[in-house]
């Protein structure tokens, strides 16, 4: 490939507007910096968003007016909406019974229902845009079971379900919908809650070692997979979910000899 070819490829993302939700930390950052070097203009939009170096929006996805003020903040600034990156979420551990009728709620409403308001307030801004695409960071425990995750897996089961179901929807409208499935990845989450562990070395082991390819996945790596998602490139990839998880979802490995 030739220098000009792929520096054109690495600001395939001129002159268009992102915004990426829960963004001023962890994967959702780590996406901002990428759409930004590829030359995207990037609105985070974040409870805290203030530590960021993109445009910054303060926005609680779980409260309707909140995502409607942000949203129009951003096209005001810009002009135009492009892109929506749906990051923002919490996490929940446990079984079946591990949380209340309340939790359930909380982490529905943001996990599920949050996505749901960002694209309703976006959707305008993105029926006028020559290359829109909506990505949502679902993750593994949609597709596949995993141990004291029974909520959190709900959650992105939904995900899962929503970004086909918006895919359907708004196709013939111009607007592409996937989504990512990352594995376990490298976030200051994930190192609070090794943290709060008894062995901590040992649960991060323990981590690194259900991934196939034996490490924590990195957010960077998300950040790629986000960036082709949403590029202009890939006008023919839409209802997709891309794992990112170190071979997890597929990968049945023998022990080691």
């Amino acid at each position: 490939m030739t220098a000009s070819v792929e520096g054109s490829l690495n600001r395939e993302f001129e002159g268009l507007v992102a915004l990426v939700t829960g963004g001023a930390s962890g994967i959702g950052a780590a996406i901002a910096d990428k759409l930004t070097e590829c030359g995207a203009r990037v609105a985070v939009l974040d409870l805290i968003p203030d530590g960021s170096p993109h445009f910054g929006v303060e926005c609680n996805v779980g409260v309707d007016a909140s995502v409607q003020a942000a949203v129009a903040s951003v096209t005001r600034r810009f002009g135009r909406l492009d892109i929506v990156v749906n990051n923002a979420g919490i996490g929940a551990t446990g079984d079946i019974a591990a949380n209340d009728d309340d939790e359930w709620a909380r982490v529905l409403d943001v996990n599920v229902v949050g996505i749901a308001r960002v694209v309703r307030a976006a959707l305008p801004s993105l029926r006028q845009s020559p290359a829109a695409a909506i990505v949502n960071i679902c993750s593994i425990a949609a597709t596949a079971g995993l141990p004291n995750r029974a909520l959190y897996s709900a959650s992105k089961g939904a995900v899962l379900s929503l970004t086909l179901a918006m895919a359907a929807d708004h196709v013939r409208e111009g607007i592409r919908v996937n989504c990512v499935n990352p594995g376990t990845v490298n976030t200051p989450w994930v190192s609070r809650l090794l943290s709060q562990a008894q062995d901590p070395e040992a649960d991060r082991a323990a981590l690194q070692a259900r991934q196939p390819h034996g490490r924590l996945v990195e957010a960077g790596e998300v950040a790629e997979a986000v960036a082709y998602l949403a590029s202009p490139r890939s006008g023919s990839t839409s209802g997709t979910a891309l794992a990112v998880d170190g071979g997890m979802q597929g990968l049945r490995l023998g022990p080691i000899k």
